[in-house]
């Protein structure tokens, strides 16, 4: 008896297009990890519930010119403790916890800008610092 053997059929995987796919995916890597920066430090941030913006009620500004303004008036350097106590005080009155923004140009000191916030702390205000 012969035995004949049987052909058969192969499976085959094509693998024409495996290429463009490993081309397309190594290019979709290399733009994300670009785009990812290294040298950011994760740090978990407080997550708000409301969508809200804080009130305004104590506005302190620092020009390039390191002047201060309470509000629109210009006041002395050396007064800025007294008037924002006294201003936060006032406002206590009227608002449980009031809020004092500070908006800061660039090349305002930070020393001074740390100082306004801790004297808001210190009379347990809010604090919002806006440098611009």
């Amino acid at each position: 008896m012969k035995f004949r053997k049987r052909n058969r059929d192969q499976s085959e995987v094509f693998t024409d297009s495996l290429n463009d796919i490993l081309f397309i995916l190594l290019m979709f890597f290399l733009i994300t990890t670009t785009m990812a920066n290294p040298n950011v430090v994760r740090v978990g941030l407080p997550r708000g519930t409301k969508d809200t913006k804080a009130k305004q009620n104590i506005v302190v500004s620092i020009d390039k010119n390191q002047n201060y303004f309470l509000g629109q008036k210009m006041i002395d350097k050396n007064s800025v403790d007294s008037f924002l106590s006294a201003e936060i005080r006032k406002m206590k009155a009227v608002v449980d916890t009031p809020t004092v923004v500070i908006n800061a140009d660039t090349t305002a000191f930070y020393g001074e800008v740390f100082r306004i916030m801790r004297i808001a702390k210190r009379d347990t205000a809010k604090v919002v610092a806006n440098v611009k």
